[in-house]
């Protein structure tokens, strides 16, 4: 044997001891294993419900806009959202008098936008929401942004639902019995108008003013003489009514003011111009007139206590009546006198105030925020981003003795006034 060879021997043999001893160090130093989680008791879970307030008097309900549905409502008081109801971006909606339920015409297919169509009225409670009812219903017009395709009488038994399947016609609910009643054709009529003691009222075509008394076993359906030129100078849908003095205010889209008060033959007081009511000149229906003209969605909103209607006005032409208000006008319809004049930043298409003592005016931009003014001084108290582009609406309650539920009445809080 060699010296190299014995000495590859050794080196072989020394590798081999290391690599062992190697093996063995990891082997005595591999960790203890982790302890095993100990079963825990698992727990059935528990359903629950929120509740909220019934309607406040300084809430907005804020529909979704076009395409979106549900009507979320915000707190004008601190901006914070209360809840949502829930309806398709077709639906129509109104709020109980008594404060117990949120009522829904709505339409639905089984298969999305095809299928079998369902026509109904929803009722849903006021503190959680909750569907208490279906009722069925022969058609429901499928037009968005008029509050006058589905109303409520003063007391809130009934309903009344535009239709236009052939022809027009209203669809009367029961909502004590919560129940279909009868459908009544109203040939060349629409937006609808409650007209208490009598069932309703509802414009029409040739200028005149349709009243339905539905409280005979047949409806009775008589017309006023003409007030308006439905192609001269129409009349906006969005009217407002004002149940405490049985009146109903309209205007047309050259700026006349039109005072209804409601009856078994209503009667109409002659109009007056807002343009001249805030010294300004007249509006006109002449082409290539720029002047101060009403518009945008539900551009009136009245405070009944006080009785100022609050308007959207903008800079246009005749026929330009679909233009967002750039300019909030406070009319006294006593003193038949602007007396306030509100610039805005942006324009805002739809206007609401609530009912109570210390009104709020809410109105929103078609970026879907909504401003809350004080409408005593019309400064801006706060915005409120994302809640919708489509129409506002308040409660028409007073303020509950008690809240019955947990949750405690919201307190206003102070916020920077930036101007609208």
């Amino acid at each position: 044997m060699t010296v190299a060879a014995s000495t590859w021997r050794a080196l072989l043999a020394s590798a081999a001891i290391l690599v062992a001893g190697a093996a063995s160090a990891q082997v005595t130093e591999t960790p203890p294993a982790p302890p095993q989680p100990q079963p825990t008791e698992l727990k059935a879970e528990e359903a629950t419900t929120l509740t909220m307030l019934p309607p406040q008097p300084q809430w907005e309900y804020v529909r979704g806009g076009y395409g979106l549905g549900g009507t979320r409502i915000f707190d004008g008081a601190t901006g914070k959202m209360r809840g949502e109801v829930d309806n398709s971006s077709r639906a129509d909606i109104a709020i109980d008098p008594a404060g117990k339920y949120y009522y829904v015409a709505d339409t639905i297919w089984t298969k999305s936008d095809r299928g079998t169509r369902q026509d109904f009225v929803a009722i849903y409670d006021t503190t959680q929401l909750k569907l208490q009812a279906e009722i069925p219903i022969p058609g429901h017009i499928i037009v968005g942004g008029f509050k006058t395709n589905f109303i409520l009488s003063d007391d809130g038994s009934t309903a009344y639902v535009y239709n236009y399947d052939p022809a027009s016609s209203v669809n009367m609910v029961d909502l004590v019995r919560r129940k279909f009643v009868r459908a009544i054709e109203l040939p060349g009529c629409a937006s609808l108008i409650p007209n208490p003691g009598v069932g309703f009222s509802a414009l029409c075509s040739d200028g005149s003013l349709a009243t339905v008394d539905t409280t005979a076993a047949k409806p009775k359906i008589t017309h006023s003489a003409p007030f308006f030129s439905a192609t001269a100078d129409p009349i906006f849908s969005n009217s407002v009514y004002d149940k405490t003095k049985k009146r109903t205010i309209f205007i047309s889209y050259s700026g006349l003011v039109y005072e209804a008060t409601m009856g078994p033959a209503p009667s109409i007081a002659p109009p007056f111009s807002i343009q001249e009511a805030a010294g300004v000149p007249k509006g006109e229906t002449r082409p290539l007139v720029v002047n101060w003209l009403p518009g945008g969605g539900a551009l009136m909103a009245m405070h009944k206590l006080s009785g100022h209607v609050f308007v959207l006005m903008h800079k246009g032409e005749f026929w330009s009546h679909k233009e967002g208000g750039d300019e909030i006008w406070d009319l006294d319809l006593a003193q038949r006198k602007v007396v306030k004049r509100r610039p805005l930043k942006s324009p805002v298409n739809n206007i609401e105030v609530t009912q109570d003592a210390a009104p709020l005016i809410f109105v929103n931009d078609k970026e879907g925020t909504t401003y809350v003014l004080d409408a005593k001084t019309m400064e801006e108290k706060r915005k409120i981003e994302k809640t919708g582009q489509g129409m506002i609406y308040v409660a028409d309650v007073g303020t509950p003795a008690t809240a019955p539920l947990a949750e405690a009445a919201p307190k206003p809080t102070p916020s920077t006034i930036t101007g609208g």
